[in-house]
C-alpha cells in the first residue's frame, strides 16, 4: 500500500511538471506576442507605458530609465504592451492615438507576425532534428476480390503525396478526398518497402466507401475509405536537406493555418460542434498529454500549432483582438479623421470580457 501511495504521489507530481511545461510553453509564445508589438513601437518611436508579462497582481515591477514599466504578474497566462493613449485621445506627440495610421497597422499586426515567426522557426528545428512528419499505414484491410493488392495499400506503406499535392497531416487527405466515391481511383506516392528497402512507388487507391466528410474530426471515415484499420495510421519522420527543410516547414505551417480557417468555418457552419474547441485550461492539458506521451517531439509539434493558431486568431476581425484594431485603423486611414476613441474602446472592452467568458465556457463544457 505505502509503494502504491508513492506511486500515486510520484504520477501526480509528475503529471503536475507536464502542466508547468505546457504553461511554460504558453506563456512563450504570448510573450512572444507581446515582444513582437514592443520592438515594433519602439522602431517607431511609440511612447510605451508598461511590458508586462502574466496578468494580475504584479509580483515584480521595474521602471526603465525610458520610463516604461516591466511588470511580472502572478498569473502566467498572458501578457500585454500598454501603449500611450491607445483606447483614449492624448495630445503627447508619442501618443499612440496621434500615430500615423500605417505605423499603428504594422504595431498592431506584429504580435501575430512573431508568433508565425516562432511557430515557423520551430517547425524547421523539429524537421531538422526528427524530420518531416509523413503518415504510415502501419495496419491495414487485407485486399478482397473487389480490392485486390494493386489498388490497396501495404503494411508500413509512407505516404508522401496524394493527386501529387504533398501530405503533411491527415487533413491533407480529407481535403483531397472529401466528395470521390466509392471505386474511384486515387493517386498516391508512397515509400513501400521492397525486398526490405524502402523506395518511392506511384500507387493507385481504389476508395472503399464514399468520402463524404462532413468535418475533420471524421479520421475513422478517412480509414474506411483507405481501407486502413481503425488507429491505423501513425507518423514517421524523414529528414530532407537543408532547404527542402526550409520550403516545408513553411508550407506546412501554412497547411496547420488552413487547418485552423477550416475548423473556424466548420464552427460557423455548424458541421463541427463546439465540443471540439477548448478554451485555456483545455489547451493546457491537451498540450501536458501531448507532451507526456510524445516527448521533445511532441512539446515541438504543440509549440508550432499554438503558434500558428495565436498568429490567425489575433488576426480575425473580432473586438479586443489585434485584427479588429487593425480594421479600425484601416477605416481611419480611409476616412482621414478618427472614430470615436471611447466607443471604440468600449468595443474592444466588451469584446474582451465577452471572449473571456467564451472561454470559461468552453472549458466548462469539456468537463461535462
Amino acid at each position: 500500500m505505502t509503494y502504491l501511495l508513492y506511486s500515486s504521489v510520484g504520477e501526480i507530481f509528475s503529471y503536475i511538471g507536464y502542466i508547468l511545461l505546457a504553461v511554460l510553453v504558453l506563456l512563450v509564445m504570448i510573450t512572444v506576442h507581446e515582444f513582437g508589438h514592443y520592438i515594433t513601437g519602439k522602431i517607431f518611436k511609440f511612447g510605451i507605458e508598461e511590458f508586462a508579462i502574466g496578468f494580475g497582481p504584479a509580483i515584480f515591477k521595474r521602471k526603465l530609465k525610458s520610463g516604461e514599466q516591466f511588470s511580472l504578474r502572478i498569473f502566467p497566462l498572458g501578457g500585454f504592451c500598454a501603449f500611450k493613449g491607445e483606447d483614449e485621445e492624448l495630445d503627447a506627440p508619442d501618443a499612440f492615438n496621434k500615430q500615423k495610421p500605417w505605423k499603428r497597422f504594422i504595431v498592431l499586426i506584429s504580435g501575430a507576425v512573431m508568433n508565425y515567426l516562432l511557430a515557423l522557426l520551430i517547425i524547421v528545428i523539429s524537421f531538422g532534428v526528427y524530420g518531416q512528419a509523413h503518415l504510415i499505414t502501419h495496419y491495414v484491410e487485407g485486399p478482397t476480390s473487389e480490392y485486390t493488392a494493386e489498388y490497396s495499400f501495404n503494411t508500413d506503406d509512407v505516404i508522401l503525396k496524394i493527386e501529387g499535392k504533398d501530405v503533411y497531416m491527415a487533413t491533407s487527405l480529407i481535403n483531397e478526398l472529401n466528395g470521390k466515391k466509392q471505386g474511384d481511383k486515387v493517386n498516391f506516392l508512397v515509400l513501400s518497402k521492397i525486398d526490405g528497402e524502402y523506395q518511392k512507388v506511384e500507387k493507385q487507391i481504389v476508395l472503399r466507401k464514399d468520402a463524404n466528410f462532413k468535418n475533420i474530426e471524421e479520421i475513422d471515415l478517412l480509414y474506411e475509405v483507405l481501407g486502413i484499420q481503425k488507429q491505423g495510421l501513425y507518423s514517421v519522420g524523414i529528414k530532407l536537406g537543408f532547404f527542402e527543410t526550409i520550403g516545408r516547414a513553411f508550407m506546412h505551417s501554412i497547411e496547420i493555418a488552413g487547418t485552423i480557417f477550416m475548423v473556424l468555418g466548420q464552427l460557423l457552419t455548424g458541421k463541427l460542434g463546439l465540443g471540439a474547441m477548448g478554451g485555456t485550461v483545455t489547451t493546457i492539458a491537451v498540450t501536458a498529454d501531448v507532451i507526456k506521451t510524445g516527448g521533445l517531439y511532441s512539446l515541438l509539434q504543440m509549440g508550432s500549432f499554438i503558434g500558428v493558431n495565436l498568429a490567425v486568431f489575433n488576426l480575425l476581425p473580432i473586438p479586443a483582438l489585434d485584427g479588429s484594431r487593425a480594421v479600425f485603423t484601416v477605416i481611419e486611414g480611409i476616412r482621414k479623421k478618427p472614430l470615436n476613441r471611447k466607443v471604440e474602446g468600449m468595443i474592444h472592452t466588451i469584446g474582451l470580457i465577452l471572449l473571456l467568458a467564451f472561454a470559461v465556457l468552453l472549458d466548462l463544457q469539456q468537463c461535462f
